[in-house]
């Protein structure tokens, strides 16, 4: 039997509520292979085994597998039969023996796990009895501290099974499990990071980008449409409002002090996106921002922008600086396309000193010269909706 053995490790500690979220990872895994064949997933003390069907080629196994949020780690195993109370260990060593034949090692260690303890032999007696038929088939020594080789076999009630790589999976939460947040995304470097954090943690991102349109033309829609379809690949399905912004920010230009536009672009983005994420049922809205790295993110203005939410704003980058952002970026996919250049509307009439302390009452003073409800209905009544999904 070809199959991946999945391995949690935060889900363990939910208790009586683990079955909710293993039910949520096995139906992302069913979306994530979605296409590939009919592949049978099952429970199996603190584990999954995923049936995959014979034509689906390990590269590709293991780039769906690995980008499923939940995943701790996982591995492409084989499964044999196993007699719990007259255990007969030549098909599971025949087995090994044919696999590490085709890997060049001088160096190999085995490790077994026995998950149902009603098994006749230890853990200890199967790697005795694999590492002494290995050691004569091959040749080879063992070395128990880094070797060339580690051959892992897991025992369960029916089946043993084994594999030589284990495969890091991205860890965290099944999508799905902490509701749905709206994630404003810009195009740049920090927003793709932010949603994907959250993601991580279990919730399912909608996403709302504000473009300078009329004003400048598509290119930011544009990179944020790609930014939105490698994120989907965590999700499965996802929405993307396109917000015309430009005229809005021209009637800002118009009325308020030039040191206060950008605050001002940011408290209109916060109500737009409020409204939208509310008809969406969303619980929060996230930003990316990080304290200190521009203007608009001192302690005063992230206050003050704060302050036109009527949703909860979380900040999932708040204390990573720019090196740590960017490397995640890269790790997850997003860099490339974020560093593309574009027109957007945060650089539009950005004023030559924007203020970095901004007051409240300053704030709301200016704003009773806007009519905000109309610029907010402005907003809404031009939004664009996209769609994606995974796989395309």
């Amino acid at each position: 039997m070809r199959c991946a053995i999945i391995h949690y490790h935060e889900l363990a500690l939910k208790g009586r509520n683990r079955e909710f979220f293993e039910r949520q990872l096995i139906g992302n895994i069913r979306s994530a292979l979605k296409g590939l064949g009919a592949a049978r997933i099952e429970s199996l003390r603190g584990r999954l085994r995923v049936v995959l069907p014979d034509h689906l080629s390990d590269h590709t196994a293991k780039e769906r597998l690995s980008a499923i949020f939940g995943i701790a780690n996982f591995s492409l195993a084989r499964g044999v039969p196993l007699n719990l109370q007259r255990p007969d260990l030549e098909e599971l060593t025949r087995g090994i023996g044919a696999a590490v034949t085709q890997r060049p090692f001088d160096t190999f260690r085995v490790s077994a796990k026995r998950a149902d303890k009603r098994l006749a032999l230890t853990s200890m007696d199967v790697e005795r009895a694999v590492g002494k038929y290995l050691c004569d088939l091959t040749g080879k020594t063992v070395k128990l501290t880094a070797p060339d080789l580690t051959v892992y076999i897991e025992l369960l009630a029916k089946d043993a099974y084994y594999y030589l790589e284990k495969i890091q999976g991205p860890g965290g939460m099944p999508v799905g499990v902490s509701g749905t947040v709206a994630c404003l995304i810009s195009g740049g470097i920090d927003s793709p990071v932010a949603a994907y954090r959250m993601m991580k943690r279990g919730c399912n991102a909608v996403f709302v980008h504000f473009s300078g349109r009329p004003l400048v033309s598509r290119a930011s829609e544009e990179k944020v449409r790609e930014l939105v379809q490698i994120l989907t690949a965590h999700q499965y399905r996802s929405k993307l409002f396109i917000v015309p912004f430009g005229e809005i920010q021209r009637e800002i230009v118009a009325e308020a002090p030039s040191a206060y536009r950008v605050v001002l672009y940011r408290r209109l983005m916060v109500r737009i996106a409020g409204e939208l994420a509310l008809a969406d049922r969303c619980w929060a809205l996230v930003t990316g921002d990080s304290l200190g790295q521009v203007a608009s993110q001192t302690p005063e203005n992230l206050s003050v922008i704060e302050e036109a939410a009527e949703l909860p704003l979380l900040r999932p980058l708040i204390g990573m600086d720019k090196l740590e952002i960017t490397d995640q970026a890269q790790r997850i996919g997003t860099f490339t396309t974020s560093i593309e250049p574009d027109q957007d509307c945060c650089s539009l009439f950005v004023p030559p000193h924007p203020s970095t302390k901004t007051r409240i009452d300053d704030i709301r003073r200016i704003e009773r010269s806007l009519d905000i409800g109309t610029l907010v209905k402005q907003g809404l009544g031009k939004v664009e909706v996209c769609e994606f999904t995974f796989p395309t």
